[in-house]
């Protein structure tokens, strides 16, 4: 976990409020490079299941994700059946909606294949990244929606099957895994 900074006073971009788990994933998550699998996969999870939601929501049923998920194993998730499928539609920790618990299955199945052509997850997405590099942004105020990288993740995405993955949330996304860092100037966590 990132140490807070030394000074006296800190400064956070606005967005993640007062909420002390906003606070904490904003402080030690948003923005910082991740490459492991296992936590893209985790995050691929649980920004599907934000679609038309707010972060904050899923942010606070985490653990219950990670406990109806398998702990984000890709590979359990790509073997649940119709079985686990009503399993997850009474699972009041998680947000039942069939459509996003299917397509969380369907998306761990395409994930090991983007695996198997790329040879990992982390790969594929640094492929269309400039010359296979995060970005860092400073903006002043208001954060991008999309951008042109994640219009093109996305719709490779859909092509290959990926659902609840359009360029708003691929971009969401992609700052939840530190490929962009659009931690605010000024912003002692940038």
């Amino acid at each position: 976990m990132a140490a807070s900074p030394s000074s006296s006073f800190i400064q956070r971009c606005t967005w993640c409020g007062t909420d002390p788990l906003y606070i904490k994933y904003h402080d030690e998550e948003w923005g910082k490079p991740v490459h492991d699998d296992h936590i893209l996969f985790e995050f691929l999870v649980l920004e599907s299941a934000q679609a038309g939601l707010s972060w904050i929501t899923i942010l606070r049923r985490r653990e219950n994700y990670r406990k109806a998920f398998a702990g984000f194993d890709v590979q359990q998730v790509a073997a649940f059946n119709s079985n686990d499928v009503e399993r997850l539609m009474q699972d009041a920790g998680i947000i039942r909606n069939r459509l996003k618990i299917e397509a969380t299955i369907n998306n761990a199945k395409l994930f090991i294949q983007v695996q198997q052509e790329f040879e990992s997850f982390n790969q594929y997405l640094y492929s269309f990244m400039p010359d296979g590099q995060l970005i860092i942004n400073q903006p002043d105020k208001l954060l991008p929606a999309r951008t042109e990288i994640s219009d093109a993740i996305s719709k490779d995405m859909k092509k290959r099957g990926f659902k609840f993955f359009g360029t708003t949330i691929c971009y969401a996304y992609m700052q939840a895994v530190g490929m962009v860092n659009d931690h605010v100037v000024g912003c002692s966590f940038k």
